[in-house]
């Protein structure tokens, strides 16, 4: 099957959506206080991935995020890191110790996770500019991989 036949079943509601399909609306609030909706973020791809502290493939796949942000972020593209389902006190002591350049959003401070429902971590989303879901990633795959998925919304060498 190729990549892109996935269909994402959600547990809590009626509907299911996969690749070139809108994503149900969402929102939130990064830990800087700055408010988000789906409709606020059409016009460029958005990056989201869904990590938490105690995994170790987070962490090994954060420099790839960091080449990815510090080359595309963020005229380019908007990236949001939600964390899942881990107390703000813990995310902030993680983040003094190792930073993230992407827009870090808490599990309570969205209804991203609720859509997503992730099982395991890291989860990337891929978002076109315009709102439609171009690619889900589920597990690390470094720097290549995220290059793959963006060259999906016209973002990679000679085009970037």
């Amino acid at each position: 099957m190729d990549r892109r036949g996935f269909i994402w079943t959600l547990p809590s509601s009626a509907f299911a959506f996969g690749a070139h399909q809108r994503v149900p609306p969402f929102s939130g609030r990064t830990l800087d206080g700055e408010k988000f909706d789906s409709a606020s973020l059409k016009g460029k791809p958005v990056l989201i991935q869904f990590w938490t502290t105690w995994c170790g493939y987070c962490r090994r796949e954060q420099p790839a995020l960091e080449t990815i942000y510090k080359q595309y972020a963020p005229g380019k593209l908007t990236m949001l890191a939600v964390n899942v389902n881990e107390p703000r006190e813990k995310v902030e002591e993680f983040l003094a110790k190792s930073p993230r350049s992407p827009k870090v959003v808490l599990t309570q401070d969205t209804n991203l996770v609720q859509l997503v429902d992730p099982k395991g971590f890291p989860v990337y989303l891929l978002l076109g500019k315009d709102g439609l879901l171009e690619h889900r990633q589920d597990g690390a795959g470094g720097t290549l991989a995220l290059r793959q998925m963006l060259l999906e919304v016209g973002l990679g060498e000679g085009k970037g």
